[in-house]
């Protein structure tokens, strides 16, 4: 199940599923320690009944207060005539989760009901040895174990501190956690489990006749006892909702720094882009990491997850936000590659959000001998994110600190690692982490790589190494149209796959073959990359009503049953993307522009109501797949919506298009939900 809000501070993150449900806690790195069990119950004990929010009874819109990283919920149930409005945050500077709810009677009579919140932790995400306990000091709960601590308290405009509690046990024997024992309105006041454990605590509000009143709710985590006591008092001393309302200031203020003027975009995708720049904000770690996601549902399929730091997802990710004016993210995540690479200068398959390596499937040894379990594009794409870097900010003292192990470490690493027969790198994993080979992705990034490290040498006069860097990334250049140009087919092939100890070449099509004009090998309007796009276009596009590119032919990742044939595959964000990127590199006009707008407009027809992105969507029904949001598919969406900016500017400026202005209304009258130019 997809998460359709997810609010961070870059070490504390919430994220909800569509019944409102809290879904994940990560502490104190983003996506990494999930300290949420089963799902955190939200309900309202009314009439003698207990109604939980996730029942069908109960309507519920799921969105965001426009550009914050504060939640705008609606839950109303007309069968027992209460509507419930929360907003949640998480706060700028501290450790603490914030809810505010304002509860109103719908009906004429005047009523008492209580509020109960239920929560299952599993404190370093795992269910033993917890504790859980009512502390008489800061009348809360808290639950604990080590060094990991989450204090749970409430107010109203009454008092404050928890008047309700039940601690108990959870999934043990025949018992279902403290929720159950909230709904016959009464909780035990058991003051403390240990053990697999939950609780739930109960708020009573008196509404009058079509009444409101409102309520606060929020969760401090810490490392200490002390610590969430101090996070408490901090909470009741500035108020939560002085905090909800800096917090919801802070980020407004954070996604609308650069005054911009968006005008030319349509309005849906102003919000979508400001949207974007946002959950991805929401997945960058404080130490620098930037996670590909923070939905655990995967785990239920995979015994795995996507919270880790992939250094090539990142830098594209990073990429995106330099181009949109936020180059802080760049600098950090670039600061923590430089802490991460080895002395060897390349990176291992991926990382966790503090720096230590993650798992991976990638072997050490093949057929009996020992093997580097790397993806090359991986440390190809640091490298080449740092020259673009460079060009957009100039900071040479930046380049400076990072230039030995960033840059001729890598470089003279890649500059190793070829197959002297061919010219070529030798086999590492693709960029989809399914096979090894040599691929045009990976020998595109390597390209960019040397060029930009060429550029960089030259900023110190290295000349040596400038001419070095320059003369390799040319010879890989050249045998990529030697062993990977498929003269009969024109276009590129996928790259050649190690079967045994031999190389074959892989005639597959495959979006990943973007990358020789998006990371500058050769040219948009070239022969050979028009004739690699054309078939992307034309063999990956997915024939039915939701569109979109599939990652590559008779794809299988998370294929679902019903799929025809016909059907290359799930369609991808980032790889439809794509295409927009190519329309907007090769665009001589803005009226060549629109189809990448087509594009973008498919994208938001594609997202949550909250405008958060999958990594992938069902070919038949459009529903979301795999893990949401998915960090890459707003960066490049970012990415996409920065360059058509850029180049619609860059056209109007000098002049190729008079008919600008109406051509972009046009585009902006567009129907949203099919991009004319590929179905």
């Amino acid at each position: 199940m997809p998460r359709d809000l997810l609010i961070s501070n870059g070490s504390l993150v919430a994220s909800f599923d569509s019944k409102y449900r809290l879904a994940d806690m990560y502490y104190p790195h983003v996506g990494l320690e999930n300290h949420a069990g089963a799902r955190f119950r939200f309900g309202v004990w009314v009439d003698g009944a207990m109604s939980w929010v996730e029942d069908d009874a109960w309507q519920r819109t799921l969105i965001y207060l426009r550009d914050t990283l504060v939640t705008d919920v609606l839950c109303q149930n007309e069968s027992i005539g209460i509507r419930l409005r929360c907003y949640d945050a998480i706060d700028s500077d501290a450790n603490v989760y914030l809810r505010k709810v304002v509860v109103r009677n719908l009906r004429a009579d005047k009523r008492d009901i209580k509020l109960f919140f239920h929560h299952d932790f599993n404190l370093y995400g795992s269910a033993t040895s917890d504790t859980a306990m009512f502390d008489p000091d800061s009348r809360s709960v808290i639950h604990y174990k080590s060094k990991r601590y989450f204090l749970v308290n409430v107010a109203t405009d009454k008092e404050s501190g928890v008047p309700e509690y039940a601690c108990g046990r959870s999934g043990i024997g025949g018992s279902e956690g403290t929720w159950r024992d909230a709904e016959d309105g009464v909780l035990s006041m058991n003051a403390i489990q240990q053990g697999t454990v939950d609780s739930t605590i109960g708020v009573p509000i008196a509404l009058d006749p079509n009444g409101s009143v409102t309520a606060f709710y929020w969760i401090c985590a810490g490392i200490r006892y002390g610590e969430v006591l101090d996070l408490d008092r901090y909470v009741l001393e500035q108020t939560p909702a002085r905090l909800i309302a800096r917090t919801a200031s802070l980020w407004y203020t954070w996604v609308n720094k650069s005054g911009e003027d968006l005008s030319d975009l349509p309005e849906e995708i102003i919000e979508l882009y400001r949207r974007s720049l946002l959950l991805i904000r929401a997945h960058c770690d404080r130490d620098g990491g930037i996670v590909a996601a923070c939905d655990s549902d995967i785990e239920w399929g995979h015994n795995d997850h996507y919270s880790y730091v992939w250094p090539r997802d990142a830098s594209f990710v990073a990429d995106a936000m330099d181009r949109a004016g936020f180059p802080d993210v760049t600098r950090r995540f670039l600061t923590f590659a430089h802490d991460t690479i080895s002395s060897s200068g390349y990176f291992l398959h991926k990382y966790s959000p503090d720096g230590a390596l993650a798992s991976s499937w990638h072997a050490w040894v093949r057929n009996g001998k020992k093997q580097l379990p790397i993806q090359e594009d991986e440390t190809a794409l640091v490298l080449w994110l740092l020259g673009r870097h460079y060009e957009r900010t100039r900071d040479l003292d930046f380049v400076r600190s990072v230039y030995r192990r960033l840059v001729i470490q890598p470089a003279e690493f890649m500059i190793a690692f070829r197959d002297p027969a061919t010219g070529l790198p030798l086999p590492s994993f693709d960029m989809w982490e399914e096979r090894q080979g040599v691929f045009t992705f990976t020998c595109s990034a390597v390209c960019a790589a040397l060029n930009a490290a060429a550029d960089l040498a030259n900023l110190f006069n290295e000349q040596e190494r400038r001419s070095h860097y320059l003369r390799v990334a040319v010879e890989i250049r050249d045998a990529m149209v030697r062993h990977l140009w498929l003269e009969g087919e024109t276009r590129f092939a996928r790259g050649l796959v190690l079967r045994d100890e031999a190389l074959e070449l892989d005639r597959t099509v495959d979006s990943s073959t973007f990358a020789p004009f998006y990371l500058g090998v050769f040219g948009a309007a070239t022969a050979m990359v028009e004739g690699t796009m054309h078939a992307i276009r034309e063999k990956l596009w997915v024939q039915t009503e939701v569109g979109g590119v599939a990652r590559y032919e008779n794809d299988t990742y998370q294929r679902v049953a019903g799929e025809g044939p016909s059907i290359a595959g799930n369609p991808w964000i980032i790889c439809s993307l794509w295409l927009a990127e190519h329309a907007i590199a090769r665009a001589g006009s803005v009226a060549e522009l629109q189809s990448a707008l087509d594009l973008v407009r498919w994208a938001r027809s594609k997202a949550r109501p909250s405008l958060i992105l999958p990594e992938q969507i069902h070919p038949l029904t459009g529903a979301p797949l795999s893990v949401a949001p998915f960090s890459w598919s707003h960066g490049q969406l970012v990415s996409v919506i920065r360059g058509y900016l850029d180049a619609l500017r860059h056209l109007r400026r000098s002049g190729t298009e008079k008919s600008a202005r109406l051509l972009e209304k046009n585009a902006r009258d567009h129907p949203v939900d099919k991009p004319t130019s590929f179905t």
